[in-house]
């Protein structure tokens, strides 16, 4: 019934969120646009510089935690879910945003360097998807949202693992779609389009790199990452219930063009 949707359909408030790499760029955006929908955080970090991070997310009123962690360690994965679990009791949403990615040309990559990439931003998403989806489904449903790429749909240069794996994380997510649904388990992904943050800034430095970039975009300019803050609520909530194995661009027509 139309008269049954409520703005309240997009309050997180009582539900527990897990973020990786949550301390910088887009991933402290969306622990701070999860705190702001009232969702408690459990934060996930490679290292502890999670000050400022704390500070922004406490001024809403909710509880944080962190977890200091290496996500290519398997075994380090399951304790994130353990020490969630612990501290909280439950798992409503998981925002799989750590990635790492490195640049040179194809014919010089170093083979060490697709292992690092597909390890962090591929194997990670999957093992603690499928740990944080088994506590999901003992607790009636869940949210997992992972974190694409335009490089989810392009091939890029000079970045072979980086777009490998983010086919991947795109093909991830319709796979565990296909198969959580039943368990009222929505999985989605954001794909980010230009974005300033420090991954990005050696190409924004590069003054034709940047000119080419932004003359493609529609928007006319690079995003911040408080324009990805409304796409994390979305997909974390009521609101999208019936979203699932989508791939959400928000890249200012990047896409289109």
């Amino acid at each position: 019934m139309l008269d049954e949707f409520s703005m309240n359909f997009f309050s997180l408030k009582g539900k527990t969120a897990i973020v990786t790499g949550g301390n910088t760029g887009l991933g402290q955006g969306y622990v701070v646009a999860l705190a702001k929908a009232g969702a408690d955080l459990f934060v996930v970090t490679y290292d502890r510089d999670w000050d400022s991070t704390r500070e922004m997310a406490e001024k809403e009123g909710v509880k944080i935690e962190f977890f200091q962690a290496d996500l290519t360690d398997r075994a380090q994965i399951k304790n994130v879910v353990e020490e969630c679990i612990k501290v909280y009791g439950k798992i409503d949403i998981l925002v799989n945003n750590a990635g790492t990615i490195r640049r040179a040309p194809l014919l010089e990559y170093k083979d060490e360097d697709w292992d690092a990439v597909m390890n962090i931003n591929l194997n990670s998403v999957y093992f603690l998807s499928k740990a944080a989806a088994e506590v999901m489904v003992k607790n009636g449903g869940g949210k997992i949202i992972n974190i694409a790429s335009m490089l989810s749909f392009q091939g890029g240069k000079f970045v072979p693992p980086y777009t490998a794996s983010k086919h991947g994380v795109a093909g991830i997510t319709k796979a565990f779609a296909n198969e959580l649904a039943v368990h009222n388990i929505q999985t989605n992904a954001i794909a980010p389009g230009y974005i300033k943050t420090a991954n990005t800034e050696p190409i924004r430095a590069d003054e034709k790199r940047n000119a080419e970039i932004l003359g493609r975009i529609p928007a006319g300019k690079w995003a911040d990452p408080f324009d990805l803050m409304g796409a994390v609520v979305f997909l974390a909530s009521k609101a999208s219930d019936y979203i699932n194995g989508h791939i959400l661009a928000v890249d200012g027509g990047w896409l289109v063009r």
